[in-house]
């Protein structure tokens, strides 16, 4: 059971997050030891300071859409790491994806990438609005960015995880690419 715990990113993200809540969260992950916290941005440094690095921090940029512009998700992701942020999740934006604007996906993600330095980056895909063709390229262009994680999923979409989808990106995602499974039911 613990080497399956070292891969959880234990997770909070609800419009209701209280600084609360967040502690909880905190204590709970220390006390599991699972891979790091997922909170929002907003929380960072009171966690990082909370924390004192007794485990990693992961937060999230152009979340829950993807919409923000290239230099928006640049800025969060870099205030993220400057407020302690050890890990960063991004958002594709889907409509990139639907419109197959795949260049601008590509260069995005080597930006962030490049913002962050040494920091673990997860892209995430929100599989439950891609048809198989979409995730396949995503799996090619999230390996050819440099990202170090592949994500099926916000965890605000209409689904999460699915074994097939976890399959899917397995045989199509580059070595160096590990793939996060999240949101599934």
């Amino acid at each position: 059971m613990k080497h399956i715990l070292k891969t959880v990113d234990h997770t909070i993200l609800k419009a209701t997050t209280t600084w609360e809540d967040i502690k909880i969260l905190c204590d709970e992950a220390v006390d599991m030891s699972v891979a790091s916290v997922c909170i929002p941005p907003s929380y960072v440094k009171r966690a990082s300071e909370y924390l004192k690095g007794k485990i990693k921090i992961c937060t999230v940029i152009g979340f829950p859409l993807g919409y923000q512009t290239t230099a928006t998700k640049v800025f969060e992701a870099k205030d993220a790491i400057e407020n302690g942020a050890d890990e960063v999740d991004m958002v594709v934006n889907i409509s990139d994806i639907k419109n197959k604007d795949y260049d601008n996906i590509g260069k995005e993600i080597k930006e962030i990438k490049k913002a962050i330095g040494d920091k673990v980056l997860k892209v995430i895909i929100e599989t439950c609005y891609l048809d198989e063709d979409e995730k396949i390229k995503m799996c090619e262009i999230v390996t050819m960015s440099g990202s170090d994680f592949i994500k099926t999923s916000t965890g605000m979409g209409t689904g999460g995880a699915t074994l097939e989808d976890i399959k899917l990106m397995k045989e199509h995602v580059g070595k160096n690419v590990k793939i996060k499974a999240a949101g599934g039911s």
